[in-house]
């Protein structure tokens, strides 16, 4: 095959994404087939521009808004132009956040008719806007923390939720803008720095228990994981910095979690018309309750990421998983009546 690797873009997750493209283009590569690398913000990369960016790496916090907006001036479009896209089989879309992972790029995508990887355009938006996708689940049978939407009073915030709780950014992945608060003195001032990242502001009951993820392949749920954060929570820096936190493949669980973890993971997968892969996350509490917190559609793909652990413990190789994700993309677009190169 050949494949273009699309990672980077403008979000706040450009480092992580940065991380989850070039992985996925080595792993391609390995497994012999012909690999475009392309930063949506920048354009296809060369061999020196790849590894300046890998060695860059994941920094502790995400990138500034202010660099940020400096590469959001470019054209958006104009990627599906580049002449390095010719003859591509099927683009791999390792875009974390903001427009590559909120139905945006699909859209566009779509209409050129090259299968790309995960999901599309409804799923991809489903998944995004937090709240949406917790009435869906909800909907569905699938449990999740009781929320309001900001602004909210305190005393509203209160009598709904009880403390603790969490506040973070509607639609933005990599625990960007989350905050977990336990004194109602800081409420207002979480509230006010998450919608530094977005327009809506979620706010939701805590779930004090084990936090499980469940990654799905195709329609298969992937061993469960269980991640143990030296925070309090598995925040931003949790989740990218080395030593900061466990990972835990398959989970030292019941079967019975582990079963219903799978099963609702499914369920949520199948729910918020997800397609390919995807990753989704739950806290288990004291009495072994399971409580979804999100779907993500794009799963980080970062040496670290969980998605690659996860596929480890169920005896797939990398270059296998990602390979596997390109198949089920030229595999769907052939169903529904595009083509593709032999």
């Amino acid at each position: 095959m050949k494949v273009a690797v699309l990672f980077g873009g403008t979000s706040e997750e450009r480092d992580v994404s940065i991380q989850s493209g070039l992985q996925v283009a080595g792993a391609l590569r390995e497994a012999g087939h012909e690999v475009v690398a392309v930063d949506t913000a920048r354009g296809p990369l060369d061999d020196e521009a790849e590894t300046r960016l890998r060695e860059g790496g994941i920094r502790a916090l995400p990138p500034e808004q202010a660099a940020l907006d400096v590469m959001r001036t470019g054209d958006p479009t104009a990627i599906t132009d580049a002449p390095e896209l010719e003859g591509v089989d099927v683009l791999f879309l390792a875009l974390h956040g903001g427009a590559g992972e909120d139905g945006t790029l699909q859209a566009l995508l779509d209409l050129t008719g090259v299968p790309y990887t995960g999901s599309g355009v409804l799923g991809s938006a489903l998944a995004m806007d937090k709240e949406i996708s917790k009435r869906v689940m909800r909907d569905a049978g699938v449990p999740t923390p009781d929320w309001l939407m900001a602004p909210r009073t305190n005393e509203e915030i209160l009598d709904a939720l009880g403390m603790p709780i969490i506040v973070k950014a509607s639609k933005q992945g990599s625990t960007v803008g989350l905050h977990l608060v336990k004194q109602e003195s800081e409420i207002q001032a979480a509230i006010e720095d998450s919608f530094q990242y977005d327009d809506e502001v979620i706010i939701e009951r805590f779930i004090a228990g084990r936090e499980l993820t469940v990654p799905v392949l195709g329609d298969e749920a992937l061993p469960v994981g269980e991640i143990i954060p030296e925070h309090e929570i598995f925040d931003y820096e949790c989740k990218y910095q080395p030593g900061m936190a466990s990972e835990v493949f398959p989970a030292e669980i019941d079967d019975d979690v582990k079963s219903r973890a799978q099963e609702l993971a499914l369920r949520t997968h199948r729910a918020l018309k997800l397609r390919g892969y995807s990753r989704i996350d739950f806290r288990m509490d004291a009495d072994g309750g399971l409580w979804c917190l999100e779907a993500n559609t794009a799963p980080g793909m970062t040496a670290a990421s969980l998605y690659p652990k996860a596929a480890k413990a169920a005896g797939i190789a990398f270059p296998r998983i990602c390979e596997r994700i390109c198949e089920l993309a030229i595999e769907y677009h052939r169903s529904r009546g595009g083509t593709a190169r032999d």
